[in-house]
């Protein structure tokens, strides 16, 4: 099974200026674990997840005032929808990471996530009558 086959094509994109709360509300309203990061001043696309959000919030850091750009990861690992979720899950295992963002043609075409891949690996389980 391939990225493409497991990958979300929905993506939240933000800027680097918008507030973590802001960032946090938006993912929220998605139910999304990732969002893209466009900015063209830091290299063009970063990645920002729940993880960057809650250490900011652990910190004591104001969500209302810290922006983006400061808890973006720039250095990102960027997956190819032809990649086999073995790969993908190798790369987040190796890197230590549950998103990737998926790129086609340069451009940002979706994220896959552990939990994408795991739904593809586990068969949907059978609620049993109450």
């Amino acid at each position: 099974m391939l990225v493409r086959d497991a990958m979300s094509t929905v993506v939240l994109t933000i800027g680097p200026a918008h507030t973590l709360r802001q960032a946090a509300a938006l993912m929220s309203a998605r139910r999304v674990g990732a969002a893209v990061v466009l900015d063209p001043d830091a290299g063009g696309i970063g990645i920002l997840t729940e993880r960057d959000i809650l250490n900011s919030v652990g910190l004591g850091q104001n969500p209302d005032t810290e922006r983006t750009h400061a808890h973006t990861t720039n250095n990102v690992v960027f997956a190819t929808p032809s990649w086999t979720l073995e790969e993908a899950a190798h790369a987040m295992t190796h890197g230590g990471f549950r998103h990737l963002i998926v790129l086609d043609g340069g451009e940002p075409a979706g994220i896959v996530s552990v939990r994408d891949i795991i739904r593809c690996w586990v068969p949907v389980r059978q609620h049993a009558p109450v």
